[in-house]
Formats: C-alpha cells, structure tokens, sequence
C-alpha cells in the first residue's frame, strides 16, 4: 500500500490518488516537524547538562595533576605550629546561597599551584592526614576538622605559613604539615596496595560526601580545628602548648590511645653531648633534671635542667621527643627519655577518635567530644571565599 500510493504520487495521479497522496505528504510533514521539536530540545538539554557539569562538581571528584609524597597517616600535629588567629567577620545571614568554593594549593616539592573544588581538596587531605584503614566515622570525623580548618582560613584571609615565592604568592594553603597535608588522586593510590586501592578510595569519598560542607562552628564561627596523632590519656588546653586560651580546645580524656595506638609510648636515647647540643647548655657531665609543674593534660609544663628552666614544648620539640610527657633513665654518658603519646595533644586525637568510633560513635560525636561546647553546622551558612 505504502509503495503504490508513492508510485501515484511520482506519476500523473488522478483524484483519488491525489487525495490519497495529499493525505500521505501531510503525514510526512507533521512527523517530520515532531522529530524536529524534539530533536531541537534534546540538544538544549544535553548543552544545559554539559554546562552544568563544567560548572558543579559530583562525586567522585574531580581530580587535580599535582601531589606530593603522603605523611602515611596519622601525622603528629595538625596544622603545624601555627599560632591560634581569631575570626574578625561575622557569619553570614542562615539560608544564603551555597556556591562551590575552590582552594588553590601550592605544590611545595613541585613549585607550582593547583585549583581543586573545596570538596576535592578535603579529600586529600583526609588521605594525607589519617590511615584509610581508620573507621568511617574517624574518616569523617577528620574530613569536618580538615573541613573547618581551610574555611576559617578563608574566612580570615589569612595567608600565614606560606612560602614567598611568586606562585606560592597565588595560593591559600601550602601542601605540608605546615597547614594540611594534601594529595591529589595520582600521588594517593600509590599509598595503598593495588587490591586496596579502589576500595580504600571508595572509603575516603564516602568520608566526604557524607559530610559535604560541613564544619565545626564555636558561637557562629568556625573553630581552629587543630588535631595530633595519639594522646597520652588526655588531650590538652590550649594555652598550654599556644599562646591562646580558647573555650572549645579544653582538657578531656581520651582513654582509647593506650589501648589501640602503636604511637603511644616511645623511648629515645641520646648522648650527653647531642643532649647538651640541642638544649643549648654547656654541660659535659650527668644532668640534674626536675620537674616544676605540670599541665592539666599531664604533660610536664615546665622543667628546671642545670638551673635552666624550659617548657616541655621547649624540650620536646628541642630533643626531638614524641610528646611534652615524658619520663627520664641516666646511663653512663647517654639519658634516654620515654614519651607517652604522640603529637602536641590539643584539639582532636586521631587514635583516640578510631577508638570512639569503634565503639560506634558518629562523627558529630567525636568531634563535639573533643572540641568542647561546639556544633556541627553547614559551612554555607558562613560567609567565605570562593
């Protein structure tokens, strides 16, 4: 039938067969023109799909070129040596906008920048900073403190810490234990065993997205999210280790790091004369030590040694210990000095927050636990960079 009708139509046709081809092109033409429509609108939703994509970030992330070599976990101190600055803004209004902010990292082993999605850079540093193999919630836990960190510099502008260089110039954040330390994805799987690679990735996104954008806010600002690796029993003020005293970094206890942390105790031994190097003294014989005081946290505050009285900063950044609590042995012409956890111990332990999700704490838990009278609040609620 369709193949007669387009004979009559290509031929002389009479009217019935004009009738019958009039009806034909008419059918022609409507289908044509439908086709066309939605064709037309196709196109318009895949462009707005594309330009959507270019402009938001899903997950899994968006990956940056850069990296640097990992910390392994775990790092002792979080954010370095910094001193404690306070916001000078104020929050904006609740309900405004969200937008995607993006960090700009200097590379330090590379000497260059790299411009990664807010979401994307936690994730490297949550990588950077703690074992994969950590909990979930401890991931989380990690990935909001690492989280608050970057927004509260944002929010101050402040550009401490960083390098002078032309292209360090440019940056927000540098890549080191100076700051956070961050790793892009082609420097991060090489952290892990091939058969752990995908699933550990896997972990680590699921860390992020299900904390996307949130923060630890103290009185409607974002807190100074500092963090160590293992306590000592107890966490630590934070004026006893910095300068500032502030409401949400208090002494609590943190009995789980004795239990589960291979970091917590150490012993070291050193010579009488590196001792006396790294001291400063110009003692040669044995060493009369005593201690002054101690802190909340039980470290040693002060200690007098030949008359000279230090703080235990002082002596364990000095020594190169692993904690401000320690205890001391003469031998001959050596001392050795056993240490009772592992970093400056102020803020948020990483063991000790694998050990409270261990026994099945959430993350807004861990880190309320340890950073006192806070809350976990959306980061769009404030008003940073971008």
């Amino acid at each position: 039938m369709e193949r007669r009708t387009m004979r009559y139509v290509i031929g002389r046709p009479n009217r019935a067969a004009r009738r019958a081809g009039s009806r034909w092109l008419a059918a022609v033409c409507w289908t044509a023109f439908g086709i066309g429509i939605v064709m037309s609108i196709s196109v318009m939703l895949a462009t707005s799909a594309y330009r959507n994509a270019e402009s938001s970030e899903t997950y899994p992330f968006q990956e940056g070129s850069g990296g640097v070599a990992s910390s392994n976990g775990a790092s002792a101190d979080g954010f370095g040596q910094a001193p404690l600055p306070s916001p000078a803004g104020k929050p904006a209004a609740a309900g405004s906008k969200e937008k995607e902010t993006y960090i700009t990292v200097y590379l330090t082993k590379e000497q260059r920048t790299e411009r990664v999605s807010m979401e994307t850079y936690v994730r490297g540093v949550v990588a950077g900073e703690m074992p994969a193999e950590f909990e979930l919630e401890a991931l989380k836990a990690q990935a909001i403190a690492a989280r608050t960190y970057i927004v509260r510099r944002l929010e101050l502008d402040d550009h401490s810490g960083m390098p002078s260089s032309a292209a360090a110039s440019r940056a927000d954040v540098t890549d080191t234990v100076d700051h956070q330390v961050y790793i892009p994805l082609d420097k991060l799987k090489g952290l892990w065993p091939k058969d752990k690679q995908e699933a550990n990735l896997a972990k680590l996104n699921k860390a992020v997205s299900e904390t996307r954008g949130e923060i630890i806010t103290y009185g409607g600002e974002p807190i100074q999210a500092v963090f160590f690796s293992t306590s000592n029993g107890y966490t630590e003020n934070s004026e006893q280790y910095f300068q500032e005293q502030l409401p949400y970094l208090r002494s609590v206890a943190s009995p789980w790091d004795k239990l589960i942390s291979p970091r917590y105790q150490e012993t070291v031994k050193l010579s009488f004369s590196d001792f006396y190097a790294r001291l400063g003294l110009g003692g040669k014989k044995k060493p009369d030590i005593r201690v002054l005081d101690k802190t909340e946290g039980k470290r040693i505050a002060d200690i007098l040694i030949d008359g000279k009285t230090f703080t235990g900063r002082e002596v364990r950044e000095k020594l190169g210990l692993a904690s401000s609590q320690f205890l001391w042995k003469l031998d001959g012409n050596s001392i050795s000095f056993t240490t009772f956890g592992y970093g400056h111990g102020v803020g948020m332990s990483q063991w000790g927050a694998n050990g409270m999700a261990e026994e099945g704490k959430s993350a807004e838990q861990i880190v309320t636990y340890y950073y006192t009278d806070t809350k976990v609040e959306q980061a769009s609620k404030l008003a940073i960079k971008s």
